[in-house]
This record gives structure tokens, sequence and C-alpha cells, in this order.
């Protein structure tokens, strides 16, 4: 039997880093995200030979172990080893055998929740294999604790909810790992507007949002005044572009995406470097009217929201710089599974 999965992709449009910790527990977080029409993609072959084989196609990595009720982590694949793990210990209590493949459609490090993406896609081929009792917020919840706690992977907690639920979503983020999303109706015409109006460029530079998510933390922990400050502001900016989507200003949305870019740089120092800078002005000297770096920063996609009457200079622009430029399309479906006979 072989069970397939996909998980799509998402675009932080405004008040990521507040669902960080300790600043989503101190002061409560909103992030609003959408998610796009780039997958991760899993598939798992049940075998009898007592064998458990890891293959990340796109990264060209691979592992194959004796079955075992637990494997060890040891910075190869850990993310894979991380869910298999909470598999056995939470519901099977015992050892499997299969084949787990994967690839990504965008390469890790890209800033559009690749890695967390992965955990739920590959969480939902294993439900769909043993019929396990996740609903939406168990499944996310549980690849968050996977990722963030047993794998050990700095990071916040929108992506893995994005992944699970899709579409566009405001979510709130409060002590305890309270998680609330809120699902927004946006209007046919108002997501083609959008669509029409943005685009994303991937920048040639992966990153490491470790660094950026440490340094962030710290700037809490220590309660840095200017920092916190603008990490509010980055509150305040996800529920003026909650209201901007929703009524279909797409002025007011441009205005709140490039402010909160401006606020998130206050945040950490690597967050922006000469070379985001540099794809940042050449589009808004070609006509773009907002960008931002999406995730973390540091590199990866950044997204622009342009007059689709000025699409092409802004595309050309940034090409030259040796970007890849395309167009999006909005999901609504999150997280899905099936299987094949």
């Amino acid at each position: 039997m072989i069970f397939r999965s996909r998980a799509p992709l998402r675009l932080g449009l405004a008040g990521g880093g507040t669902d960080v910790s300790p600043y989503s527990e101190k002061f409560g977080g909103y992030v609003l995200n959408t998610t796009i029409d780039m997958f991760a993609h899993c598939t798992l072959e049940v075998t009898n030979d007592n064998i458990i084989e890891f293959r990340a196609n796109d990264l060209g990595q691979s592992a194959t172990y004796a079955s075992s009720d637990k494997l060890e982590y040891d910075g190869n694949l850990d993310v894979f080893k991380g869910v298999y793990n909470r598999i056995v210990k939470d519901f099977t209590h015992k050892a499997l055998s299969f084949r787990l493949t994967t690839y990504s459609d965008a390469i890790s490090g890209s800033g559009l929740g690749g890695s967390s993406t992965l955990v739920v896609a590959i969480l939902k081929s294993f439900v769909e294999w043993l019929n396990l009792p996740l609903g939406d917020y168990d499944l996310a919840h549980l690849a968050y604790e996977i990722e963030r706690i047993d794998v050990g992977l700095a990071g916040g907690k929108q992506d893995q909810y994005a992944a699970t639920f899709g579409g566009f979503n405001f979510i709130e983020f409060s002590e305890n790992d309270k998680v609330i999303v809120n699902p927004l109706r946006v209007k046919n015409w108002i997501a083609c507007e959008l669509e029409e109006s943005m685009l994303i460029c991937y920048t040639g530079r992966s990153r490491d949002s470790a660094t950026i998510i440490n340094e962030q933390t710290q700037n809490v922990k220590d309660n840095k005044t200017v920092s916190l400050e603008f990490m509010h502001q980055l509150k305040r900016d996800a529920i003026d572009m909650k209201e901007a989507i929703l009524i279909g200003d797409i002025p007011f949305f441009a205005d709140v995406l490039d402010r909160s870019w401006r606020n998130k740089k206050q945040i950490a120092s690597s967050i922006t470097n000469a070379e985001i800078d540099q794809y940042y002005d050449a589009a808004k000297n070609s006509g773009a009217l907002a960008g931002k770096v999406s995730g973390a920063g540091g590199g990866g996609f950044m997204v622009f929201v342009v007059d689709p009457k000025n699409k092409h200079l802004v595309k050309h622009a940034l090409e030259s710089l040796g970007g890849v430029v395309r167009n999006i399309r909005f999901t609504t479906d999150g997280t899905q599974g099936w299987r094949i006979s």
C-alpha cells in the first residue's frame, strides 16, 4: 500500500516573529499568512523487510535503518526521525517498516516555512496509513512539538498551523502554547486582485533562520525596549493587514506590507543585508509598491506588491540581479493525504 500527502507552503504577510517564544507567551502574538501553490510532498510505502528508509530527493539525502522503536538524532534527516519517534511513542508503541520519500517545491531556507511544512506532510502520511485520530489543531501542535522541542530546531508556531489549515489565516498565539486560527473569508475578486498584484522572487541565498530567531529571542529576554516596541508594532501590522485584505484595499495592503518590513528590520541585525536591500531597491525603482522578505529574514524568498500594469518591469529588474521570479496562486486547502492500492 502507498500513502501520499502534501502540505502547502506559506507566505508570511504580517506579524511574523510575534509567534516566537518567549514573546508570544509574554505579550501574545498575531500573525497573518496565506498558503500558495507550492508544496512539500511525501510518499510512504509500507514494506515488510524490517527496514526504515528515508529519502529526501530534493536534498539528495537518504538513510536506511533497521526497524526500531526509536531512531537516534545525528544531524541527518532528523525531522524524519522526529516524526517517526513520536508516531511510535504516542500511537503504535512498536517498530514499523516502510520507505518514506519527500521533496519540496522550495529549497530549505527559502523563508516559506519549508521545514515545518515538510513535518506536517510527513505526519499526514502517517495519519492516512494508521488512521490516527488527529484533527487539524492536533496535527499542527504535534508538528510544532516535533520540530521545536523533540528535534530542537529554533522557530515560531505559525508555519505548522498555516500548512495544516491552508488559506488566509489570522492566527493568535498566547501563553501555554494556546493557538487560535481565524480563517479569513476573502472574496474571490480580492484574492484574484492580490494574485495579479504580487510577485515572489527567490534571491538565490538560502539562510539559517536560527541565528536570526535566537537574536530576536534574546532581545525579548533582555527586555530591550526598542526591539520590543517594534515587535508590538508588528502585531498591530497584522491587524491592519487583516482589514486591508478583507475590504480589498490594495494600496493599504501595500502600505502595511512595506511598513511591516521597516519594523521587522529593527528587531534583529541580521534580518536584512546588502543583497536583500539591492533587490528591494531595484523593485521599488521599477515600480513596486512594497516588498519584504518572507519568513525570518536574511535571504530566501521576497514578496512584492506591484501595480499589475508594471509587473513586467519589476520582474525584469529582479531577474537582472539573478533573482528567480514567479507569480503566485493562493490555495484554500491545507494538508491533504490519500492512499493508493
